[in-house]
């Protein structure tokens, strides 16, 4: 069992080298990553459009939704598309994760995943808004673009937003105000919230890569606990 302090500290040392991270460049590997993401959500749509009756979850982020560094089926979005899957859930799964993605990229693709229909949208972006210092007047109106774009195409839709925190690096008054949009943007359009989505995983080294970032397969599956928590009430309804 790790301490507490240690946990912080540990926590911290994980934003610390998420920054670092951000700040010498993912290019090479988010280029490669973006191909490979738009022709996977293009061949999910498809086979989406072949099973035709079953509803749809919608994970829509970066590259912790994408399960960088690791296979396709072991990130978070597979994990709990087996889970769904094994308990007999008529659900389909499609990962719309992009490495590297901001609100604003999110904001500018949101339109040509409206194609069809959406029953829930899980909204996983602005790490990286935060970690290079975009104003955050732009990262909340981004955010409420495609939430208002996400509802205007699927009335009854169900949006889970997931929480997100980073370092201090950029001052302690905005780290905070970063950390509040989401639960803010949550109660204001009356979306389900996951307070923090790598609770119990962000600073932890075993269960994260070498890059100290994304989570490893372990890592995943505690993520996907961290969404099954706040989905699983939404999909009983």
């Amino acid at each position: 069992m790790i301490p507490p302090t240690m946990r912080t500290l540990l926590k911290l040392c994980y934003l610390l080298v998420f920054t670092l991270f951000i700040a010498c460049g993912e290019s090479a590997e988010k280029s490669k990553s973006n191909e490979k993401g738009t022709e996977k959500i293009s061949a999910e749509s498809a086979e989406k459009d072949s099973i035709g009756s079953k509803k749809t979850i919608v994970f829509f982020g970066n590259s912790l939704t994408a399960g960088m560094g690791l296979e396709p089926e072991q990130s978070f979005p597979a994990v709990i598309s087996d889970k769904l899957d094994s308990l007999n859930l008529d659900y389909f799964v499609i990962n719309a994760g992009i490495s590297g993605e901001t609100t604003a990229g999110g904001e500018s693709r949101i339109g040509w995943l409206m194609r069809d229909p959406i029953d829930v949208f899980i909204l996983e972006l602005g790490a990286n808004d935060g970690l290079r210092g975009i104003p955050l007047s732009e990262t909340r109106e981004n955010l409420q673009a495609i939430i208002d774009t996400v509802k205007e195409n699927n009335p009854g839709v169900k949006i889970v937003l997931a929480g997100m925190q980073i370092p201090p690096n950029m001052g302690p008054e905005y780290t905070s105000e970063f950390r509040q949009i989401f639960p803010d943007l949550a109660e204001k359009n009356e979306v389900y919230l996951i307070p923090f989505l790598l609770e119990d995983v962000a600073g932890i080294p075993e269960l994260n890569q070498a890059d100290g970032i994304h989570p490893t397969i372990e890592g995943q599956r505690i993520v996907a606990e961290n969404v099954w928590e706040i989905l699983q009430p939404i999909l009983d309804k």
